[in-house]
């Protein structure tokens, strides 16, 4: 009886595990679906000749979920493409500071 028992929770035990892999996979596969590209304009207004924007380009593009930057110049600010499941705003905005060139959120 002891044996039964035992037998019949070991199979409730990998029930159970494959129940939680199969969740695991298919959170893993929805997960990017959530993800969503966002674009924000930050001002840069620390940019004073034109070898600047080389710097705050690299500094973004080196943050991790960002795809595309375009960094004006004569505008003083930088239009950035990013995952915003991997990146957010602030992140931004502490890279360029970090870099030397403080910014803030364009609204």
């Amino acid at each position: 009886m002891t044996t039964k028992v035992a037998a019949h929770a070991e199979t409730q035990v990998s029930a159970q595990a494959k129940k939680l892999l199969a969740s695991l996979v298919l959170v893993a596969v929805v997960a990017p679906v959530w993800a969503a590209a966002q674009t924000v304009t930050l001002s840069v207004p620390g940019m004073t000749c034109a070898a600047c924007p080389i710097t705050v380009k690299k500094a973004l593009t080196k943050v991790d979920g960002v795809s595309k930057v375009e960094v004006s110049y004569d505008k003083r600010e930088a239009v950035v493409t990013f995952d915003d499941a991997r990146t957010d705003a602030q992140a931004l905005v502490k890279a360029t500071t970090d870099a030397g060139y403080p910014s803030d959120l364009k609204r």
